[in-house]
């Protein structure tokens, strides 16, 4: 399984906003706690909480993450997390992210964003500084981080300017807020927008898509571009809920992500993406195919391959060619005990328990053995002191 976005530096933030922070408190109110936590981060904490959410993430079964890294300032901080990825075993596709503006409209960042600043030159110059350490375990990307924060010419050139393989991550239809301010800035919903005046295709990712139109989920669906959905931080922000059941009828291809860390858990994000589609429908087992009528299995295939496609990785199958990423779960485990076929997925996925995943291999190599990471004792004391210095 793919983790396809990734603020690693939120994992620290996890528990600490869940007190209403304003009258009217959303994303927006969110981020302004995003923005006073961001401000002291220094590279050596920044470092210590990326290898504490990777060893977490291996753990639970991930093999791959795409980090979609905005927080450019000091240069370090991007190959903090390169180090980060190597020191842990887990293979990563760097996202550096372009962020030119506060809000549609061109509106100059605000102090708080001076550490996102950068542009069509500074994520080239990031992209091709990364070359030395590509391969099998490291990939690069680019990440316009939106359309309120970046206007239609840089993109258009950006995405004209990187080679035509890499992959293209972008925020979109977060939140309602976002989809009206850019109909009147730019005459079109976001992904309406995208899908018009950029050639979206299946090297790009759509981080969230919540708020779609019926011919929008059609769209995104034709174009072969993945959905990033990130049930957990979606839930967690009040952002809204995807519209799966419509967009996997239209053939649409999606992977998951665990974007601020709420959650550092496939099967969870899986069983959120599941029940909030049964909430909404008032229904059961929704989220089915034609291969197998479990949930679980179902879910589990279709999201490791889009999140293969999205991170730009032979993975997210058990196939010749594939890399050998392989999750081996414990068949001792009371819930999955003396099961077999899609019970095994379907007890990974909705039985509610962790501990079920035993070893992890990363291409070849196993970096979780018995449940245990080498480096984990002395990453959760570092990740500990940098959580502490954070909070002072």
């Amino acid at each position: 399984m793919a983790n396809l976005h990734s603020h690693a530096f939120q994992r620290a933030m996890a528990g600490l906003t869940d007190v209403r922070a304003a009258p009217h408190d959303d994303f927006w109110s969110w981020r302004e706690l995003m923005y006073q936590f961001m401000e002291r981060l220094t590279p050596e904490q920044a470092h210590a909480i990326a290898v504490q959410l990777y060893i977490e993430m291996l753990k639970h079964g991930y093999t791959a993450v795409a980090e979609f890294h905005y927080v450019h300032h000091p240069r370090e901080m991007l190959f903090r997390h390169l180090d980060a990825a190597r020191e842990t075993g887990i293979a990563i596709t760097l996202l550096p992210v372009l962020y030119r503006w506060s809000g549609f409209g061109s509106k100059p960042l605000t102090a708080r964003q001076a550490r996102f600043k950068s542009d069509n030159r500074s994520v080239l110059d990031l992209i091709a500084s990364l070359k030395p350490s590509l391969g099998k375990d490291v990939k690069a990307g680019v990440a316009p981080h939106s359309l309120r924060a970046v206007d239609p010419r840089s993109l258009k050139e950006l995405v004209a300017a990187v080679d035509e393989q890499m992959p293209i991550h972008i925020h979109a239809a977060e939140q309602t807020r976002e989809v009206e301010e850019c109909t009147l800035e730019l005459g079109k919903r976001p992904v309406e927008w995208l899908l018009e005046n950029c050639a979206v295709d299946g090297r790009w990712c759509l981080v969230h898509a919540t708020h779609l139109l019926a011919s929008e989920v059609t769209a995104l669906a034709a174009s072969g571009a993945v959905a990033g959905l990130c049930p957990s931080t979606e839930a967690n922000l009040g952002d809204g809920i995807f519209p799966l059941l419509n967009y996997r009828g239209a053939s649409g291809r999606y992977g998951i992500g665990g974007d601020s860390h709420v959650s550092r858990d496939p099967a969870e994000e899986l069983r959120l993406l599941e029940y909030v589609q049964r909430l909404v429908g008032r229904r059961r087992n929704l989220n089915i195919s034609s291969l197998s009528a479990a949930v679980g299995t179902t879910l589990w295939l279709e999201a490791a391959a889009g999140g293969a496609q999205a991170l730009g990785r032979e993975m997210g199958a058990i196939a010749p060619g594939k890399r050998a990423d392989l999750v081996v779960l414990d068949g001792e485990h009371p819930d999955i005990a003396g099961r077999s076929g899609d019970a095994i997925a379907n007890g990974l996925v909705f039985s509610g328990s962790t501990g079920m995943v035993r070893d992890v291999m990363v291409a070849g190599r196993w970096v979780i053995i018995e449940r245990q990471h080498a480096a984990e004792d002395a990453a959760v004391q570092a990740y500990k002191r940098s959580v502490r210095e954070l909070l002072l």
